[in-house]
């Protein structure tokens, strides 16, 4: 086609600070790119201040203006385009075959598991801190399982896969154990990384919390009443196009928005032909519903802080909300006794659910359990 696989993904970085960089997408359709770029987005951080969508069902063309929050961020731009390149369809004419074919199969493939053992003393902030270091290498966290023993040590089970697809190889796995130990210090003790095994499989035969925990948290949710609140704006017009719906949302601006939006359009088998997204910089009055839950509950005589949030149809989780959880957490000054990501299903979907065991100097009173659940719920949002 004339066309060069590097103008596939071009990003045109800011020259002032503050101003949003341009990431631009040229590529062949598929069912879903959008959320799939999106998410991409999410997960290094970056947050979507404008954006336009177009397609004739057989190319698309996507502009995003992104920045990062907080700005003081430091974004790996390199590995975020390749990351893009990734999930785009090919330019070959093998792609077109296989689309028409329905046998497509990339995007269906699940990365290798890996699993990363990290022992060490405790501290506060620690499962943040080795969070951030996977995060800024690239490395998606599936599975948690993270336990503190009597004598004030940390065994840390981490079900990871590689954005990089790199984990195969000794550099990529040596470099990152040298990475978790010049931050962790003196307290590691040892890091292993390898093949996951069984011990993955042990995690995933059945619901990760109790029915009453799953009643409160999914049956009678309220969003924070001390916010001011009102319905999220949704205009549905058949009348505009002959051939096509239009779709106008006002809401709360929030982190992840445009990846919720595409989300629920990929979910729901809807095709994107066309979009345009912006926000205000004062933030628009209308708000949408919380796509997270979060809440404080009794675990036995000890405080347990869980989030959940829905699951993809294709099977995946949202985005950094362990980073996000750990981060207001640590920023609380709240130890984390244990901690582990599961699913749960509800009669409608299926959720990812995040369970923290918590110190139990803080969240004891009614007030102290309130102001945990706002600031961990305002850090996931971005608010």
């Amino acid at each position: 086609m004339g066309m060069s696989w590097e103008d596939v993904v071009l990003i045109e970085r800011s020259k002032t600070s503050g101003d949003p960089t341009v990431v631009t997408v040229n590529c062949p359709d598929k069912a879903g790119l959008g959320c799939d770029l999106l998410r991409i987005v999410l997960e290094f951080g970056l947050y979507v201040t404008r954006g336009d969508f177009s397609t004739d069902g057989r190319w698309c063309y996507v502009v995003l203006w992104v920045v990062p929050r907080p700005s003081s961020m430091r974004i790996d731009w390199e590995s975020l385009k390749n990351r893009l390149l990734s999930c785009c369809p090919s330019c070959l004419p093998t792609f077109y075959l296989n689309h028409l074919s329905g046998s497509d199969s990339d995007s269906s493939k699940s990365p290798p598991l890996y699993l990363l053992k990290v022992f060490s003393l405790d501290r506060k902030g620690l499962i943040h801190d080795v969070t951030k270091v996977l995060c800024d290498l690239d490395l998606a966290i599936q599975r948690v399982k993270v336990t503190t023993t009597p004598d004030g040590k940390v065994l840390d089970l981490f079900f990871i896969t590689d954005g990089m697809e790199l984990l195969h190889t000794k550099i990529r796995r040596e470099e990152t154990c040298e990475h978790l130990s010049a931050v962790l210090g003196g307290c590691c003790i040892t890091c292993e990384l390898e093949v996951a095994g069984t011990e993955y499989d042990v995690q995933q035969g059945h619901s990760c919390i109790s029915e009453t925990v799953a009643q409160e948290l999914f049956g009678g949710y309220e969003v924070d009443v001390d916010r001011p609140q009102s319905e999220a704006s949704i205009t549905v017009d058949n009348l505009l196009s002959p051939t096509h719906t239009l779709l106008q949302i006002r809401c709360l601006d929030q982190k992840g928005l445009v990846y919720d939006i595409f989300k629920i359009s990929k979910d729901c088998n809807i095709r994107i032909v066309h979009g345009r997204i912006w926000s205000s910089d004062k933030g628009l009055k209308e708000e949408m519903l919380n796509p997270l839950r979060v809440m404080i509950t009794n675990r036995g005589p000890d405080t347990e802080l869980v989030v959940a949030n829905p699951v993809e149809l294709s099977g995946k989780g949202r985005p950094r909300v362990f980073y996000d959880a750990t981060l207001a957490l640590k920023t609380l000054g709240i130890c984390v006794f244990s901690a582990e990501i599961g699913r749960h299903s509800s009669s409608r979907r299926q959720w990812e659910v995040y369970r923290f065991l918590l110190d139990e100097s803080r969240g004891s009173n009614n007030r102290a359990k309130r102001d945990v659940v706002d600031k961990v719920r305002r850090t996931l949002m971005g608010w």
